[in-house]
């Protein structure tokens, strides 16, 4: 077996790299399901959106009269919510509602013949809203699309990422690193995932200590009891070993 390898750059493929497209790949569904999940969340969140926006749009002032409040237990109420039962008019017609949402901060302090201003929809007068309560929810709704793109751009973010990532430990070792002789510090482990093991290498009488990464089952590139390897170019602290079935793929090997 006689190298041929070529001098930095050298050209070198994500493809040609055995495995990365498969990460890429897997990376890309992963990427794809939380974008569809997103897209799913995008249109329930659209609908619900467009109601609120609808309500606040319609809804007219109403003050009504406080007839009873529910309060959550004392150590809750702190950001809790509380329950009210209201009697108010609209339209010329009198109504009795309860279980009115509101704070129960804010519900603690209204006893019974306490007047509260409400907001009624006239499509729908029998379900009104306490007004503090329904602005400070309309506000949130108004972020919830900002939050669903911030979500899309960090799916796609972590897509790019992981090419990112795979480009600099895949094939910038390959196309750029310093290609050294590695003497294993032990025998080479012998496990079905990747493996990294502790290794030196002289360079101009100097010896670098590293930690180099290893392909399972795959024959390195022998010299003795050296084997072939790739420096990180970002990482000198780290090497990866070069396999027979990389080196011939690479056409390294005549």
């Amino acid at each position: 077996m006689q190298l041929a390898i070529p001098h930095a750059p050298r050209k070198v493929k994500l493809r040609q790299v055995p495995g990365a497209v498969g990460r890429l790949i897997r990376g890309a569904l992963l990427g794809l399901l939380a974008v569809a999940v997103l897209g799913a969340g995008a249109g329930w969140a659209g609908r619900y959106f467009v109601e609120e926006q609808g309500f606040a749009s319609r809804a007219e002032e109403v003050e009504g009269i406080v007839v009873a409040s529910r309060l959550p237990p004392p150590e809750e109420r702190d950001g809790g919510e509380g329950r009210l039962e209201v009697l108010y008019t609209f339209d010329t017609s009198e109504h009795s509602v309860s279980g009115v949402r509101t704070f129960a901060e804010y519900a603690e302090g209204l006893g019974r013949g306490a007047r509260v201003l409400l907001l009624v929809d006239p499509a729908s007068p029998g379900r009104p809203r306490e007004a503090r309560f329904a602005r400070s929810q309309a506000l949130r709704v108004g972020l919830m699309p900002w939050g669903i793109g911030l979500g899309v751009l960090v799916a796609l973010g972590g897509f790019a990422w992981e090419v990112r990532r795979l480009w600099r430990s895949e094939v910038e070792p390959l196309r750029l690193g310093a290609l050294v002789w590695l003497s294993p510090d032990g025998p080479l482990p012998e496990t079905r995932g990747e493996v990294s093991f502790p290794a030196h290498y002289f360079r101009q009488d100097v010896k670098h200590a590293v930690r180099a990464r290893v392909r399972p089952g795959r024959a390195p590139v022998r010299n003795g009891e050296k084997v072939l390897a790739a420096v990180v170019p970002r990482q000198p602290g780290w090497a990866r070993v070069i396999d027979q079935d990389l080196a011939s793929v690479l056409g390294w090997l005549r």
